[in-house]
């Protein structure tokens, strides 16, 4: 076989791996986002035990239910009842740094909570792995209060 034509081959093969592997990562946005809304509704109710059955094996090692209990009190408490959530991006990864390679989607949402000022919204970051289970279960949640102005669209 001509070399070039064996590299052609090659590079082929490797841009259809690519795709799929692309692709397969893609199929992970819906069973990630189901998770976090899960995640998400446990959260929004103030069922710190049902939020915690809902995080990652590795997450639950890392943090026990008492400083769950302590984190949600802390961070999402003051913010009040929600009032409104909208998904702005779901990007599937298999890297995040301190975490171990993995299938992770990190999926942001602008919020809107009742004790936030008129002129602030929320950006909620959850971030679903694939666990050792073989479900999805939230990894991450991070909540910072910006401006309307820096929200994405």
């Amino acid at each position: 076989m001509n070399h070039r034509i064996w590299l052609a081959a090659l590079a082929l093969a490797a841009t259809f791996a690519h795709a799929q592997d692309n692709s397969a990562q893609e199929a992970n946005v819906g069973p990630a986002a189901a998770a976090a809304e899960r995640f998400l509704a446990a959260v929004d109710k103030g069922d710190v035990t049902g939020s915690y059955n809902e995080m990652a094996g590795a997450s639950r090692l890392m943090v026990t239910l008492q400083q769950w209990d302590g984190a949600m009190k802390t961070v999402r408490a003051p913010l009040g009842r929600l009032e409104s959530r909208r998904m702005v991006t779901a990007v599937p990864t298999r890297n995040l740094p301190g975490a171990p390679e993995g299938d992770y989607v990190v999926i942001q949402y602008n919020t809107r909570f009742s004790k936030l000022p008129d002129d602030q919204m929320a950006i909620e970051t959850v971030t679903p792995m694939l666990d050792r289970d073989g479900n999805w279960h939230v990894s991450g949640y991070y909540v910072k209060q910006v401006p309307h102005r820096e929200l994405k669209d």
